[in-house]
């Protein structure tokens, strides 16, 4: 047993220890190095069960299409919490945050906070895109290119 520390320290004196092996290592992706749900707290989580229960027409209408990797193999989330944010529809591999938005986002206060929102989420890495109840009633095709194109 000292025989092989003395070794040891003898060969590392003499930088003769190799390296680890590279093999097997690779550079983290964006989505691995970037935390899944920027710390959300349990009470945005339980915000976005409670979400998960009350979805609208539109957003049941989306979420059969997004589920079970239905589009292009894509794992979407539905209310996902990220910070202290609900995502109603969420792919962290692409970091892609799709919003469906009801009358309510048309007044002038929740435009000013969607846009707040959008830009924070921005900042953090992720791609917004937003749809209106009635885009994804009427053309659900067009909402679902809309949602490839932005994924390729």
């Amino acid at each position: 047993m000292i025989i092989k520390v003395r070794r040891n320290q003898a060969l590392a004196k003499n930088n003769l220890i190799p390296s680890p092996s590279p093999i097997g290592r690779r550079e983290k992706t964006m989505t691995e190095k970037r935390p899944f749900n920027l710390d959300a707290t349990p009470i945005v989580f339980g915000y976005a069960n409670a979400l998960k229960k009350e979805m609208t027409e539109a957003e049941k209408v989306l979420w059969a299409n997004l589920r079970n990797r239905k589009l292009n193999d894509l794992k979407f989330r539905r209310q996902h919490p990220i910070g202290k944010f609900i995502l109603d529809f969420y792919c962290h591999e692409k970091m892609l945050a799709v919003e469906v938005d009801g009358n309510i986002h048309e007044t002038e206060d929740v435009k000013e906070k969607d846009e707040g929102r959008t830009y924070i989420l921005t900042e953090w890495g992720i791609t917004v895109i937003r749809f209106t109840n009635e885009e994804v009633i009427d053309n659900l095709h067009f909402v679902l290119e809309k949602i490839i194109s932005l994924t390729k």
